[in-house]
């Protein structure tokens, strides 16, 4: 097997520290590197058994537990790559994203399944499952067929996969640009896209955090914050591993109530945390850090969206002798581009930081609408090439084409569709998007998609979607007009958002109008409709 290759983190941390803790849940039970490395084993042998192996792709349906955990290590170590949905989110977002990506088995937490049977697009093969827990009800037996879903072969629950003693089958070949993850991110079409990342890709990012963020020490213990299908959590989970220290599970409850994450700091010792920067402020606002003899960890880390800098002076204030990095970059990326906040933040600074300087190796410029470089100072879209940037999107050459941008020497630099200005020095400072694509708690929401969700009610005539920052962050605001005889309940309308959209993309508030504005090409004009948001609805 190529050493450039993430089951190998797990190979080198058990070998060294069999009976160190890997994986801490929320209740305190842990897993030392050589149990999950054991469970990893099992998982791949299975999977080999069940005829998957290099290329292939295993999906995630569960909650982060240390099952998840090594499962995702267990589909790395059978040569396949890992499909997480949001286990939080709805079933037929989750039973379409796995079937997307063409899925040949699932590990699913029982209490699920019948969900994401039911959910299971129409004629799309229903992959062998890998059941974790108990089921809510009774499941049907394995070799049921259901009238569209031919299901492949038979289930087998979690218990049984680990206490196979099976022999371990030699791993399988695989090479450094081989698929190890997608992560399904929004879509403008209404259909989420599969950003597709290899193991060098990771491991780019990986090594550049190695070099630039120690020092490391043996002891640390790292949060999971960041659910397993955000890609903060490829950080999270092999970092730990790189540097055999302890994974400390964090769920969705927890990770959204201020006063009992500030308890799990304190509580489970961490040293290196990482999450989207509405956490953090979330944490400083409301969960009491300022309090006399809280520990604050060593290494800071924040990425997917803007820091306010009055919520950042106070953490600076309250962590002073953290160290903090602004981390930036879209999914298709990892992380390209940091920047280390100082340890004093002035108090006449107005502005956030600025994204900061490229991780080698990658490349980064700033570009025109026609892909022309253009000199330091100006403002322009930013791109990145190396060794760091997605393979493309599942299944979708003509995205990946459209994504990238190739110069006659054929480099091949990612669009990331935001607008930056470099200061001289090669220090990038972010200033907006170029299209309708927000970020909200560090996900990426393409607003197309929740207009696309609202179209599929039978009732919508038309719908224009549009986001405004307040004083309490980011809302996304919709504005629907009916066919006639159209019921006007919003109640109703989030419902029906609920069915097809995570949590966090369902509008906060929906308008019922008469007609939406339109341009001269009878295009939703959303320049009127935001000032019609700003002014609160009222023309």
């Amino acid at each position: 097997m190529d050493a450039r290759h993430l089951s190998r983190l797990l190979e080198d941390a058990a070998a060294l520290r069999p009976d160190h803790p890997a994986v801490e849940d929320e209740r305190g039970a842990t897993l030392t590197y050589g149990n999950l490395y054991r469970g990893a084993d099992r998982l791949a042998t299975r999977l080999a058994r069940w005829g998957t192996g290099r290329g292939d792709r295993v999906g995630l349906w569960l909650p982060k537990s240390a099952e998840a955990v090594t499962a995702i290590h267990g589909i790395l170590r059978a040569g396949a790559a890992y499909v997480p949905a949001d286990p939080a989110g709805p079933a037929p977002r989750a039973a379409a994203i796995l079937a997307a990506a063409g899925v040949k088995a699932a590990v699913v937490s029982a209490d699920l399944a019948a969900a994401l049977r039911a959910a299971w697009p129409e004629g799309a093969p229903l992959p062998r499952m890998i059941l974790t827990g108990e089921p809510a009800t009774d499941e049907p037996a394995p070799e049921v067929m259901t009238p569209s879903c031919p299901i492949i072969g038979g289930d087998a629950r979690w218990a049984e996969v680990l206490a196979d003693d099976a022999p371990s089958p030699l791993p399988p070949p695989c090479e450094r640009d081989d698929l190890a993850y997608i992560l399904f991110t929004s879509g403008s079409t209404g259909q989420p896209k599969g950003v597709m990342l290899s193991h060098e890709n990771a491991l780019t990012f990986l090594d550049w955090c190695q070099r630039s963020l120690g020092p490391w020490q043996a002891g640390d213990r790292y949060s999971s914050h960041a659910p397993f299908h955000f890609d903060l959590s490829v950080f999270d989970l092999f970092a730990a591993c790189r540097n055999t220290a302890t994974l400390v599970l964090i769920g969705e409850s927890t990770g959204k109530d201020p006063g009992r994450l500030a308890h799990l700091i304190v509580d489970r010792g961490i040293t290196v945390w990482y999450s989207a920067p509405s956490i953090l402020a979330m944490l400083v606002e409301r969960g009491g850090l300022d309090r006399p003899g809280f520990p604050a960890p060593r290494l800071v880390l924040f990425a997917g969206e803007v820091f306010p800098i009055a919520s950042l002076r106070r953490l600076r204030a309250t962590w002073p002798e953290a160290r903090m990095w602004n981390l930036y970059g879209p999914t298709e990326t990892n992380v390209c581009t940091a920047f280390p906040i100082p340890g004093e933040i002035p108090t006449d600074r107005d502005e956030p930081y600025p994204i900061g300087r490229v991780c080698l190796p990658l490349c980064a410029r700033v570009v025109d609408h026609e892909g022309r470089y253009l000199p330091a100072g100006s403002l322009g879209e930013l791109v990145i090439s190396g060794p760091g940037v997605m393979r493309g999107y599942f299944g979708r050459p003509d995205l990946t084409a459209s994504a990238f941008l190739v110069q006659p020497d054929g480099t091949r630099w990612y669009r990331t569709g935001d607008l930056v200005s470099d200061d001289g020095t090669g220090c990038f400072t972010f200033h907006g998007r170029r299209d309708r694509m927000v970020k909200r708690r560090g996900y990426r929401i393409e607003l197309g998609e929740i207009e696309s969700t609202l179209y599929r009610h039978q009732a919508v005539d038309r719908v224009g979607v549009v986001a405004r920052t307040g004083e309490s962050g980011l809302a996304i605001e919709a504005f629907v007009s009916l066919k006639p005889g159209g019921k006007k309940s919003i109640i109703a309308m989030k419902r029906h958002c609920a069915v097809y959209l995570p949590n966090y993309m369902v509008p906060d508030t929906i308008t019922f109008v008469d007609g939406l504005p339109s341009t001269s090409t009878d295009k939703v004009d959303y320049q009127r409709l935001a000032a019609l948001a700003a002014a609160g609805g009222h023309a």
